[in-house]
């Protein structure tokens, strides 16, 4: 069964209870790493500046603490594996609905379980709807 790295533990823990009970059930299925948690300000900000986010600082959810965002990909990590991208967001999703967390994903941000209007894909991201 796979399981968390210290590292990915760490960044999970700065998260808000219910992501990690969400992301604690997906790991003993489905092996992925959390990449993100909480977002200080110049990490944020420089995230912004990229185009990475399109929110500054202190409007994303990555910036409360606990985090109400996460930043997770299946493990190994392939960026250009798209389709597997999607599948491990379904699954997460999925795993998150049966538990009564409702979530938002970054590859379709309106949930309407539509991918080709997304205006701009954060793939890897997913935050408590609230």
């Amino acid at each position: 069964m796979p399981k968390y790295s210290k590292r990915s533990a760490i960044k999970l823990a700065q998260c808000d209870e219910r992501l990690q009970r969400v992301f604690n059930n997906v790991i003993e299925t489905f092996d992925n790493t959390i990449l993100v948690g909480h977002r200080n300000q110049s990490d944020q900000e420089e995230m912004y500046e990229t185009n990475r986010s399109q929110l500054q600082w202190p409007k994303s959810k990555h910036n409360k603490l606990p985090s109400l965002a996460v930043d997770a990909i299946c493990y190994p990590i392939d960026w250009n594996d798209r389709e597997r991208i999607t599948l491990f967001a379904g699954f997460v999703l999925g795993t998150a609905k049966q538990m009564g967390i409702e979530l938002i994903w970054g590859g379709d941000w309106n949930g309407d379980w539509k991918t080709a209007d997304n205006s701009f894909d954060d793939l890897v991201h997913y935050q408590l709807k609230e």
